[in-house]
């Protein structure tokens, strides 16, 4: 053992990382679920230290093995260590990924200039209050007037229609809507 594999953290010896490296090369998951094992707490602090998320480091640091797996015959172990290449994988990952976050969000400020033509919580409120008492004052019509009613406003049919539905006069169906609207409107206004 040379002086430089006595100073890796314990799982982080240069020499077995590259035989794993290997093996994954060839598609060994074997290698990589212990690749993964010796090195994932490091890369996934690496990961949280550019994210400050818990879930977006989980998840780079899956897409950084998923990475890895595909990528491991380009590894060059002339180039850099085995855990140096993979930090930087897992660094260049959580970079991207604030990157695609900031793209996604606009400045509060942008908010102010949105139109929003739903009704507010006021609004629907009173609108639902409107609507109750709408429905008590014509519970308080008798029948064939309130029927009428709602046909002609909430159907939209006409008094011809109606006379020739409850088989009466036109000037009878009048007569019950008119009168019948005159009690809705006494009513609401109590």
């Amino acid at each position: 053992m040379t002086a430089k594999d006595a100073n890796e953290p314990e799982g982080l010896e240069p020499r077995r990382l590259q035989q794993l490296m290997q093996r994954v090369a060839r598609q060994d998951s074997g290698a990589l679920a212990e690749l993964y094992r010796r090195t994932s707490a490091r890369l996934y602090a690496i990961c949280l230290s550019v994210l400050r998320s818990d879930s977006d480091a989980e998840d780079v640091l899956q897409d950084v093995y998923v990475s890895l797996w595909r990528r491991a015959g380009q590894y060059d172990p002339a180039k850099a260590g085995v855990m140096s290449w993979m930090a930087v994988i897992a660094r260049n990952r959580s970079i991207d990924r604030l990157r695609g976050r900031r793209g996604k969000s606009a400045p509060i400020e942008e908010a102010a200039s949105i139109v929003d033509d739903s009704p507010s919580a006021f609004q629907l409120v009173e609108q639902a209050q409107d609507r109750e008492r709408l429905s008590h004052c014509l519970d308080e019509l008798e029948d064939r007037p309130r029927r009428a009613i709602r046909t002609a406003f909430f159907e939209g049919a006409s008094y011809a229609e109606l006379a020739a539905r409850e088989d009466v006069p036109l000037g009878t169906i009048k007569s019950w809507i008119r009168r019948g609207l005159l009690r809705l409107k006494g009513c609401l206004e109590r």
